[in-house]
């Protein structure tokens, strides 16, 4: 059954790979937007899931420098990476589309970047006496991969980057990007997809 479970999980990382899109820009100097892009919608109602297992979501998180490869993630804790996520989302969406700001969201950002001290805390050794030192046994690795996460969530928001966060203009895809230009895709494929779309509607409006 291991081993079942084993290939199932690495096929699964196999075809995210394959499929996957390139990073959307802005989402390798912001990680909670790649975060927030780690589910991915594809044509013919697809969808790749980046944190869909345990596995990949500590993948996902190891290339990030947020977790040691050997963490061994449950279930649970891939559910919360996902939950923050959602939450994340939702923010993104109500900065793009200048709404309020769903309170649950907002709590759940907060609740995250609260979870872990920001300080390194006062210890003290019996042989050499006082210390400062960041708790982070493994398990809280999760918790401080929420808190740097909603915390990095929190600078894009309020950084006047924020003013350049736009969703992708080509659907099915619903992933966010930092605008360069007048660029409103995330990838040459969706703009590839839209342009495609335009002439294809140009085409059936002149027939």
């Amino acid at each position: 059954m291991f081993e079942g479970v084993a290939y199932h999980e690495v096929m699964e990382e196999t075809v995210t790979a394959e499929h996957a899109p390139p990073p959307a820009p802005g989402a390798e100097r912001y990680p909670s937007l790649a975060l927030a892009n780690s589910t991915i919608a594809l044509p013919g109602g697809h969808c790749i899931d980046q944190l869909g297992t345990p596995a990949s979501a500590n993948h996902w998180l190891t290339e990030r420098g947020l977790a040691p490869a050997d963490a061994g993630l449950r279930e649970m804790c891939a559910a919360q990476l996902r939950s923050l996520r959602e939450q994340i989302r939702a923010l993104f969406a109500s900065r793009v589309e200048g709404l309020p700001a769903l309170p649950a969201a907002l709590t759940a950002v907060n609740d995250a970047m609260t979870r872990v001290p920001t300080a390194p805390l006062l210890c003290w050794d019996d042989k050499d006496g006082p210390y400062r030192a960041t708790p982070h046994p493994t398990t809280q690795i999760v918790d401080h991969a929420l808190a740097a996460l909603a915390a990095d969530a929190a600078d894009l928001l309020t950084s006047p980057d924020a003013e350049r966060l736009t969703a992708c203009g080509s659907a099915p895809c619903t992933r966010y990007l930092l605008r360069h230009g007048r660029r409103h895709w995330c990838s040459t494929r969706c703009g590839d997809r839209a342009r495609a779309a335009r002439a294809y509607a140009r085409r059936a409006g002149r027939t």
